[in-house]
């Protein structure tokens, strides 16, 4: 019996002195910490001067200039600001004598349409416009300026674009007052009127619009009878899988003929086809005309076979001047030579 209270003893002692010896290690780790961040430097006193650092130790990182209280600080490297992809600035921009709004067009790859209805520009003469500020508006469009009683939905309705087009890009998701009477704000897409007359150069003049045929040119294929060709042109290329109409070349400034009795439904610039007329006909027909030079309708125009609509120039993607010749049934590209 006394053996197993010996053992119990030497037991209970043998616990006790591992639980000192993990303490003992525990606590001197705990003292040589600070050791170890200083390294093989000994503790710094408080009122010691403060340690240089190595020079391996400094990191060259541009810095603002220190001024005085109430002085500008002047960063060292330089500034930018960056604008998110979606939202474009509004140009201010002031117009030279030599500006028309095709040029405007051109360089800013919005259409004439939208520059002018932005302005409040009727006239495309500008040359009695120079020095005055107009907006170039930031994509294909029309700034607007809420007025009283306007609404979200009655916007959207004018231009015929979707509330919602409004609201993403003038953010009034979270900013409504943007659409406050006086606010300008930007309808991305918005059906705009068209413009009486475009031209390339300010010497353009309209011609004679009395309905005339445009003839085709000796030996040129002769089409169904339907449709007139519009322009006494030579065939540079022909309809065909890649290529959506007929290619008509002619001098330059030469009167394009409707090829039939309809009325407009389109002008204005577009990409690659630059100035261009488009005209409803009867049984689901719509003809198209492209890279002109000048354009003397507006849409809603009636015109006759042979009216004159614009002329040959050479706007858009075009190696020389020529009518990029259209024809739609029904919403389908078809051959006009076969009409």
């Amino acid at each position: 019996m006394l053996v197993i209270h010996v053992r119990s003893a030497a037991l209970v002692v043998f616990r006790a002195r591992n639980h000192i010896v993990v303490n003992a290690v525990v606590a001197g780790l705990v003292l040589a910490l600070p050791f170890s961040v200083y390294g093989s430097h000994a503790p710094v006193a408080a009122d010691a001067p403060p340690l240089a650092l190595a020079a391996s130790e400094v990191t060259d990182l541009p810095r603002a200039s220190t001024v005085s209280r109430g002085a500008t600080i002047t960063p060292v490297t330089d500034t930018s600001t960056a604008v998110a992809d979606d939202v474009r600035p509004i140009v201010h921009y002031t117009l030279d004598p030599a500006d028309d709004l095709q040029k405007l067009s051109n360089f800013f790859h919005i259409s004439a349409e939208a520059i002018a209805f932005s302005n409040g520009i009727t006239d495309a003469d500008l040359t009695n416009q120079k020095g005055r500020e107009i907006l170039i508006p930031p994509a294909e469009g029309a700034l607007y300026a809420v007025k009283d009683g306007d609404t979200l939905e009655s916007v959207s309705t004018r231009f015929k674009v979707e509330s919602k087009a409004i609201m993403d890009y003038n953010r009034l998701y979270f900013e409504p007052e943007h659409f406050a009477p006086g606010q300008l704000i930007f309808v991305p897409g918005a059906s705009v009127p068209g413009i009486r007359f475009i031209a390339i150069d300010t010497d353009a003049e309209a011609p004679d619009v009395t309905p005339t045929l445009a003839k085709a040119a000796p030996g040129a294929p002769q089409t169904a009878g339907r449709l007139a060709w519009p322009v006494a042109g030579t065939i540079t290329q022909y309809f065909w899988a890649y290529h959506t109409g007929v290619d008509l070349a002619a001098p330059y400034g030469t009167g394009i003929g409707a090829a039939a009795e309809g009325t407009v439904v389109f002008t204005g610039y577009v990409a690659v086809g630059g100035l261009s007329v488009r005209i409803q006909h009867a049984n689901g027909m719509e003809t198209g005309y492209y890279h002109m030079g000048a354009i003397f309708v507006a849409p809603g125009t009636k015109v006759q076979k042979g009216t004159i609509v614009g002329t040959i120039g050479m706007t858009g993607v075009t190696t020389g001047p020529h009518v990029h010749w259209e024809l739609k049934v029904n919403g389908v590209f078809q051959n006009p030579l076969n009409y």
